[in-house]
């Protein structure tokens, strides 16, 4: 898996950059205490490379999705196992969001990608 899917920090990272925020909460005075700290939302993005039809993947997939593009540019995919909301574009640029740890990203994006390779728009 490409690992641009996550441009941003590691769980451990993001453990450790909350202990300093709490550190620096205290040295302001304030009470604060590092305690059950736990990840409540992963968001990574990708870059398919081909330009998807929408209108298409979104009559395939009424149960899934929705796609209202005079009111957002994206359609709005629920996965339901993993539970993973995806934004997909007409450009071929994907957000997928509400990840608890990082397998569920992977997952998501390998059980979207076929599906995406069968709406691939041609010139």
């Amino acid at each position: 898996m490409n690992s641009s899917l996550f441009p941003f920090p590691s769980e451990e990272q993001s453990r450790l950059a909350a202990r300093k925020y709490a550190r620096v909460v205290q040295k302001l005075g304030f009470p604060a205490k590092f305690l059950d700290f736990k990840i409540q939302n992963m968001v990574g993005s990708c870059d398919v490379k081909f330009p998807i039809r929408l209108e298409g993947l979104v009559l395939t997939h009424q149960q899934f999705s929705s796609y209202e593009p005079e009111l957002f540019p994206g359609l709005i995919y629920r996965m339901i196992k993993p539970r993973i909301v995806l934004l997909i574009f007409v450009s071929g640029k994907v957000v997928l969001t509400g990840a608890k740890v990082r397998a569920e990203i992977y997952e998501a994006f390998e059980n979207i990608y076929p599906i995406l390779k069968g709406f691939r728009k041609t010139t």
